[in-house]
């Protein structure tokens, strides 16, 4: 959709095609025009060469002016999946200045930097290139003067792209704790309350490492609800979170016995000075830091695409939580009332949310392929049947929902009968969260490749003026 391998856009508007050929072709149409002005709006890259400018020695970064006179140098380092169009803006503004850069970034992001070294990791659970490319980062900024100049391109998904356990603990068992994590119900909060706490670089531990004096630049895209930069670019900033909130975290989904016991003996038994980094902790940096890109920035930009399409937006909120395929149904549910009473919004409208909402397995019982968006499509298909003129969309903005290559899913009143027609149950699926299967075997699933940013989901579904239930 917006970033532009041949590969990606070939495969995109392919898929885009077959999914204009079935039911509600022009609300389908609707529904995907709209997400695609909503992620456009969140392009970082665009956004890092609107407040990024360089006059001589002159850097001016989102109106701050740093002097790059005399021996000063410029270093850049970043990890997650929106950093590669930051990484390359920056990498274009700044060329020669540049004195050393790393970045790591989701597989599938393929690119090319002529100033700094591009790695690619494993998301959403770490393998060795992820800690690989933490070991070097650290290593790269044993390099820093004081004085000099650090521009940390820190967006999510660094948790898992850019890792380095505490001692004791091993990479496996860091794997084994964050697809727990992730499967268990907790939100990103929780999971990251979690993660910093047996880390020798999250939670602000990798910028305590730089020396007295460094400038300290974080440019992030925010994928959190709320955007608190300790939950977005948390190796660079101070953390607020503690080794109790950790363990309020593991009572609360019943995480204990499920997790290595190197994990759970580090965050039982860790000392005081093991806490992740509080604000004094910096004070010897000179840091700044600057949010390009809202979590909320697609949703509201998706709704004001809605509007010049003639569908009345209405965005019912950008702090979804939560069991996916629950939430999907209750946007149904509105969608259904909007249809019968014109409440709460006349039809044509368009309803929109975002967040994070999640997908809870507890690692019981069969588990096949899927992800948030995709339940989310699933839910709300189950309620629709039957319906006409309505369509709903669940879209991850990064191109990948959960441990997918899809982006999402669309679906009508007639997925259901679709599904059936062709020996499928969705039930089944969401059931087994089998539902990538199922919704490949029918045609509704979206694949968009790598879109080079990441904010938080879109949840999108269109009543159209004629909808009928």
């Amino acid at each position: 959709m917006i970033d532009d391998p041949r590969e990606n856009q070939a495969q995109y508007v392919k898929n885009r095609r077959a999914l204009l050929g079935g039911s509600e072709p022009e609300l389908r149409r609707a529904a995907l025009d709209i997400a695609e002005a909503g992620i456009a709006a969140a392009d970082p890259g665009v956004a890092v060469r609107r407040e990024v400018r360089i006059s001589g020695n002159r850097l001016t970064v989102c109106g701050r002016v740093l002097d790059l006179s005399g021996e000063r140098r410029v270093f850049i380092i970043g990890a997650g999946k929106a950093t590669y169009p930051v990484a390359e803006a920056l990498d274009d503004l700044l060329g020669e200045r540049i004195h050393a850069g790393l970045v790591v970034c989701k597989r599938g992001q393929e690119g090319a930097l002529a100033h700094m070294e591009l790695l690619l990791a494993s998301h959403p659970v770490p393998d060795a290139s992820s800690l690989a490319a933490a070991e070097r980062t650290v290593k790269l900024l044993r390099q820093v003067r004081p004085g000099d100049v650090v521009l940390a391109c820190f967006t999510g998904g660094s948790s898992s792209l850019f890792v380095q356990p505490a001692a004791g603990i091993s990479l496996g068992d860091l794997a084994t704790t964050t697809q727990v994590l992730l499967t268990c119900g907790a939100n990103i909060h929780e999971i990251n309350n979690v993660r910093k706490h047996f880390s020798t670089i999250k939670g602000g531990r990798l910028a305590r490492m730089l020396p007295k004096g460094a400038c300290l630049i974080n440019l992030t895209v925010s994928d959190v609800i709320g955007d608190d930069l300790a939950y977005i670019t948390d190796p660079t900033v101070p953390d607020h979170s503690t080794f109790a909130d950790a363990r309020t975290v593991l009572d609360r989904y019943d995480l204990w016995q499920r997790l290595p016991a190197s994990v759970t003996t580090h965050i039982r038994r860790a000392a005081p000075e093991d806490e992740s980094v509080r604000a004094e902790g910096l004070a010897h940096l000179d840091r700044s830091d600057f949010l390009l890109v809202k979590a909320n920035e697609a949703c509201f930009s998706a709704a004001r695409a809605a509007a010049r399409r003639g569908f009345t937006p209405l965005v019912l909120s950008t702090f979804f939580e939560g069991e996916s395929s629950l939430l999907g149904r209750n946007f149904a549910a509105i969608a259904r009332e909007v249809a019968q009473s014109g409440h709460p919004v006349a039809a044509p409208c368009a309803l929109i949310g975002g967040g994070e909402t999640v997908v809870t397995t507890n690692g019981f019982g069969a588990m096949g392929r899927g992800g948030p968006n995709q339940e989310f499509t699933v839910g709300a298909a189950l309620e629709l049947a039957g319906t006409k003129g309505i369509v709903a969309l669940g879209l991850d903005t990064d191109g990948t929902d959960g441990p997918t290559d899809y982006a999402g899913a669309i679906a009508d009143g007639r997925t259901v009968a679709v599904a059936r027609a062709n020996g499928v149950s969705l039930r089944a699926a969401l059931r087994d969260h089998d539902v990538s299967t199922a919704l490949a075997a029918i045609g509704h699933h979206v694949v968009t490749g790598s879109t080079g940013t990441n904010v938080n989901d879109l949840k999108l579904v269109i009543v159209g003026a004629g909808a009928q239930l």
